[in-house]
């Protein structure tokens, strides 16, 4: 799985590389009270980033955080009852 994620995070690395080296053309942004200058590589990269760290966060707030309160929640109802001992298992999978 490691091996996976990191051949993910190099093929995204490599296709960000690819988009700024194409579009190195000079760009300014202005914002009113101030102007950033900038390559249109850059600015596509960043404008990806802030989206999908934006998407990200009304995901976990929409989604993530009232199912984990509803689970908790949960959890406090069901009681709890002591469980009959288990035993041990002779498997020699890992859980990996």
């Amino acid at each position: 799985m490691k091996v996976a994620r990191l051949l993910i995070l190099l093929a995204v690395l490599v296709a960000g590389l690819i988009v700024g080296a194409l579009n190195s053309q000079e760009m300014t942004l202005k914002l009113g009270f101030t102007e950033i200058h900038s390559s249109t590589g850059l600015a596509i990269t960043v404008a990806l980033l802030a989206g999908v760290l934006i998407g990200a966060g009304l995901v976990l707030v929409g989604m993530v955080i009232p199912l984990y309160s509803k689970l908790r929640k949960a959890q406090k109802a069901v009681p709890v009852t002591p469980a009959a001992p288990v035993a041990p298992s002779t498997s020699s999978f890992d859980g990996r």
